[in-house]
């Protein structure tokens, strides 16, 4: 009985060994698989690690040029909305002169306005002719070269054109000097533009005062002065009206130009008879007074034709308004 017992243990302990044996190789071959395997998975780790360095450099590059790119496409932008601008402006001008150019070569609306104007003149020359008739033996002494100088302020409008400018620029500075000759002393003097801007703002709806040092800033301030001018003296003789009638004093207008350009002479007669009425006795707030410089002989035909209308608008409206109207040679 004793005998069966040992050989039943020594079954038992084989057995035992033999899992032992068993669980020992499957670690054994865990630990060499691992440590196999592990130089590997290192190797794919810094490898992916390489390729998002990589690949973050490159972001940061192309962040960096998306930067460039956008502030270049704003530059381009602006510069476009420039360009619009520009050639928005460019049209506005150009159909101007498209619908001035037109107008001007429309035989049929020159021809009324030529026949007009000849009309005009020739019937202001008939009441002229009367009027001196009626007045040859009287004797006038606040008269100098047929204009009155009985004014006590007076206001210059000057033509700021490209013709002017080009052409009369300095005989106009004579002439103005000559007209203030006439004056040697004055109470107030003001210098406008014919589209009624300052030749010196800070005086702007007052008088500058007459003084010899004062006339002689005038000249040399004149001898530079650039205004823009449409070529029409309307809104300057409007403008000064509005500005400086008074009253209780004596004031005369003197307009020294060489084109009209509005669209109408009776529109500008009607318009200043309308601000500078006539009291009881026939006398205008304010004497108006025009000298025409005349355009060369050899300039386009616009320019001969818009000297003309100067001419026969500045000599009614001085017949109309107390002054006098002095043209010159070429």
């Amino acid at each position: 009985m004793k005998k069966k017992r040992r050989e039943n243990e020594a079954f038992s302990i084989s057995f035992l060994d033999v899992i032992t044996c068993g669980f020992g190789a499957i670690i054994l071959l865990l630990m060499i698989a691992k440590t196999g395997d592990s130089p590997i998975l290192e190797s794919a780790v810094e490898s992916m690690h390489g390729i998002v360095r990589e690949l973050q450099v490159q972001l940061f590059e192309i962040r960096g040029e998306a930067r460039i790119l956008n502030r270049d496409l704003d530059a381009k932008h602006e510069q476009r909305s420039e360009w619009e601008q520009r050639v928005a402006r460019l049209q506005a001008e150009l159909a101007q002169e498209e619908l001035r150019y037109n107008s001007i070569r429309d035989d049929s609306a020159v021809g009324v306005i030529i026949k007009g104007e000849f009309e005009l003149a020739l019937q202001q020359l008939t009441e002229e002719m009367k009027r001196l008739l009626a007045q040859k033996d009287r004797v006038r002494t606040d008269l100098i070269g047929g204009i009155p100088v009985d004014s006590e302020y007076v206001i210059f409008i000057i033509d700021t054109s490209g013709s002017m400018v080009n052409y009369h620029w300095e005989n106009m500075i004579d002439q103005l000097i000559t007209t203030l000759d006439v004056y040697p002393r004055l109470k107030g003097i003001q210098i406008m533009s014919d589209m009624g801007d300052y030749l010196f703002s800070r005086y702007r709806r007052t008088w500058i005062p007459d003084t010899e040092g004062r006339r002689k800033v005038i000249i040399n301030t004149l001898r530079s002065w650039r205004a823009f001018s449409n070529s029409s003296p309307v809104e300057g003789i409007t403008r000064a009206i509005r500005a400086f009638y008074d009253p209780g004093k004596k004031i005369s207008i003197y307009v020294y130009g060489d084109e009209f350009t509005g669209p109408s002479i009776r529109e500008v007669l009607d318009t200043v008879e309308r601000i500078n009425p006539k009291d009881q006795d026939g006398n205008t707030r304010v004497r108006i007074h025009a000298v025409g410089f005349p355009v060369p002989s050899s300039a386009v035909e616009h320019f001969l034709l818009t000297n003309k209308r100067y001419a026969s608008l500045m000599r009614q409206l001085t017949h109309e308004n107390g002054g006098a109207y002095v043209g010159l040679n070429e």
